[in-house]
């Protein structure tokens, strides 16, 4: 038993000084705030904008650009109305003003390379025309544009072409829109995701953003397994940190972005003659659970953004199919728990990571800089089982005024705190606790800024090709009802039949003093 804890805390040590080494820190005023972090991936005239207010300020629209240009790139669309009638306007001018911040994911699937007679003009045209209206020089309704989301059916010499065509086209149409990725990571091209050197390199000057779909895959087909956010034997997390060093080393200045993640929830049994027969989803309780985590722990990373997909499902049990925070409209435990958390956080940026030890606590403190006596401290269990344990957190010049467990309903969760001479006592669970503090006591002394949150190096994850899969949706695009104002999505279809490119995958406090001790304490790098 010995020899087991000494291997332990050598462990510890080892993932102590790897975080040290590979996760610079960042400077909490150049964090984004939790409602500029926290976004929803939604479908144009199927998502019910004012039903979301409370979960989200950032949405990401799968736009179909065969929408816009019908069967002829050829021919631009009279804005706002698209080739099929749908009227833009109507759309991103409703979210603006209901105080959204709206990422148009451009989708070229129904329109494959061999579509285009004259890639570079028509593409170069349908970029500056579309940024000249909707960017923030023109309509104002769209600041980024984000080209092409998993462009299956186009190699990385077609895909270069036509990002760098339509990139040209929006800088010359609006410079002050900014270009987004499609989905990318620092490895070779796959079936959903373009590679970041072969695809992107040397065309840093006509994109701002990098983003990547990332679910947490154990394995692919057949049961499309996912595991808990913080689980240090998959590449979730890794895959991630990799853009970020990708983009420091060859992009600096650049944000990155999740454009997806997520985990189905559905009370349905898959169809056992489908596809999907041996199909594995997750609760409805822990799809709530690892949401509100993943946030939590992307937030501790050097991240500007990560959207949730999806906004709504109709209760399928396969890929894709169950997915959304509401389920016919209604909400899920998940939905509860992300307003919570937006409520909760929503002004605050990520202050100091506390504690982070894989298998045993995350502690992370949040806090609004115009309040700087006043901090959230957000406490959990990082695994992927039902643990609850007693658990002290440190107070150190500071008081517990009061606390909250993570909600699965509308109603609030009171958490009782016992104060003692050690710190804080209460109940550590899977769900996040939320303790409201204030200072009874001047810092000795500033601190570091919390380090990025470097994912334990891990052996084991899906192949490559497996981070991503066919999702049912939301290219699919049939005409609409002449009241639904242009076309409208009723049901979805799989990739076989031409369906959507949009598929879809600790450092306790001694951390900070070794992170302090070896000079590691970089800043954020600088936006530029």
């Amino acid at each position: 038993m010995g020899s087991m804890k000494r291997q332990r805390c050598l462990v510890s040590v080892f993932v102590v000084l790897w975080m040290a080494l590979a996760s610079p820190a960042v400077a909490q005023d150049d964090r984004p705030t939790m409602a500029d972090f926290m976004g929803l991936c939604v479908h144009t005239v199927m998502f019910n904008a004012d039903a979301y207010t409370a979960v989200t300020r950032q949405v990401r629209d799968y736009h179909g650009a065969n929408w816009d240009l019908g069967e002829d790139p050829a021919t631009l669309p009279q804005w706002p109305l698209a080739e099929n009638g749908v009227n833009w306007d109507r759309l991103y001018g409703t979210w603006t003003e209901l105080g959204y911040d709206v990422l148009v994911s451009l989708m070229f699937t129904r329109l494959p390379p061999e579509s285009w007679a004259d890639l570079a003009d028509h593409a170069g045209a349908y970029g500056e025309s579309f940024a000249a209206y909707f960017g923030p020089s023109g309509q104002g309704t769209v600041p980024t544009v984000q080209i092409g989301n998993e462009p299956t059916n186009w190699d990385d010499a077609q895909f270069r072409a036509l990002f760098e065509n339509v990139a040209r086209g929006v800088r010359a149409g609006d410079p002050e829109m900014r270009i987004a990725t499609c989905a990318a990571h620092a490895r070779a091209s796959d079936t959903y995701s373009k590679g970041l050197t072969d695809v992107f390199g040397g065309l840093q000057d006509l994109y701002d953003v990098i983003t990547v779909n990332a679910y947490a895959l154990v394995e692919g087909w057949p049961t499309w397994r996912r595991s808990f956010p913080e689980d240090p034997a998959i590449d979730f997390l890794t895959r991630i940190q990799e853009i970020i060093d990708w983009r420091d080393t060859h992009a600096p200045g650049k944000e990155v972005w999740v454009s997806e993640f997520g985990w189905d929830s559905s009370t349905q049994e898959p169809d056992p003659e489908s596809q999907f027969a041996e199909f594995e989803d997750v609760s409805d309780r822990v799809q709530a659970l690892y949401i509100v985590r993943t946030w939590l722990v992307f937030s501790a990373m050097d991240l500007d953004r990560a959207y949730l997909y999806w906004f709504n499902d109709d209760d399928r049990p396969q890929l894709h199919g169950s997915s959304g925070l509401t389920r016919n409209g209604e909400p899920k435990p998940s939905f509860h728990a992300t307003a919570h958390l937006l409520s909760t956080l929503g002004a605050s940026r990520l202050s100091r990571v506390m504690q982070q030890t894989a298998g045993e606590a995350y502690v992370y403190a949040y806090a609004d800089p115009a309040n700087p006596d006043q901090e959230v401290w957000v406490a959990w269990s990082p695994t992927g089982e039902e643990r609850e344990v007693p658990f002290t957190v440190a107070l150190d010049g500071w008081q517990v005024d009061r606390a909250e467990q993570m909600p699965f309903t509308a109603d609030a969760v009171t958490v009782e705190v016992e104060t003692t001479d050690e710190g804080g006592r209460f109940t550590l669970s899977e769900a996040p606790t939320y303790l409201w503090v204030s200072r009874t006591a001047p810092p000795a002394d500033a601190g570091l800024p919390a380090p990025d949150a470097a994912p334990v190096v891990g052996d084991a994850g899906p192949p490559d090709g497996q981070d991503a899969a066919p999702m049912d949706g939301a290219d699919t695009m049939p005409p609409a009802p002449a009241d639904a104002g242009g076309a409208m999505m009723t049901e979805t279809t799989t990739q076989e039949d031409g369906g959507c490119d949009c598929s879809t995958s600790g450092t306790p406090a001694t951390g900070l003093l070794w992170v302090g001790l070896l000079g590691l304490g970089v800043r954020r790098r600088r936006k530029v």
